[in-house]
């Protein structure tokens, strides 16, 4: 497990360098993902070889059953020149996985995500003197909307509340925090009460974790 204090360094760090530079990010993980033109049978691996749902496309799930893909992804952003690479983990709440019956898998594939993504930032720092390489947590909008009606016939209904989102947030960033990324990053928000929820729930997460150590 990272410790609050590696994770602290390693914030004072990356605070520092963007308060004198450019820090360059990672491109798309889906897009390079995708031209690996990977099969069911990658997405299900041995552990999910009987698991009742199609699981192809679940991207975020080839962080336990394709490491070798989504480290390789890592390591070519990083050769590229990116200084701060996202975890594979855009989806990876329970309430979109629930799409592919992977509620229960939710800490674990962010978990792997966070190491992998760890591991690839490290090597590289050790393989080039000099170098510096940060992870970030992506946590993306999720698949649904708090502000709005998916149903025309039902403007009132909503398909999920704020808490329900806090509380999915909030057990995907205490493993990608556990997991040792750097900084936690909301990303391709549709919807700004869904922001919301995520910003609540990192406080509240970065608060228990007292990792505001300046």
């Amino acid at each position: 497990m990272e410790t609050r204090e590696r994770i602290a360094l390693r914030r004072r760090q990356l605070e520092s360098a963007l308060g004198e530079r450019v820090v360059m990010m990672d491109g798309a993980m889906g897009t390079m993902i995708q031209r690996q033109s990977l099969e069911e049978k990658d997405f299900r691996g041995q552990t999910y070889a009987k698991h009742p749902h199609d699981l192809k496309g679940n991207n975020d799930l080839l962080s336990l059953t394709r490491p070798d893909v989504i480290g390789g992804i890592h390591r070519a952003y990083l050769e590229a020149g990116a200084e701060i690479i996202e975890t594979n983990t855009f989806n990876a709440t329970s309430i979109s996985q629930a799409d592919y019956g992977l509620e229960g898998a939710v800490r674990e594939i962010n978990l792997a995500a966070a190491r992998l993504a760890r591991k690839a930032a490290d090597d590289f720092m050790t393989a080039h003197s000099g170098k510096v390489a940060w992870v970030a947590g992506a946590v993306g909008p999720t698949n649904r909307t708090a502000s709005m009606s998916p149903d025309v016939n039902r403007p009132e209904y909503r398909a999920v509340t704020f808490s329900q989102l806090a509380k999915a947030y909030g057990e995907q960033v205490r493993a990608l925090i556990e997991g040792g990324v750097d900084v936690l990053l909301p990303e391709t928000t549709f919807d700004t009460l869904n922001l919301k929820a995520a910003l609540w729930a990192m406080e509240e997460v970065s608060t228990s974790w007292a990792l505001d150590c300046r």
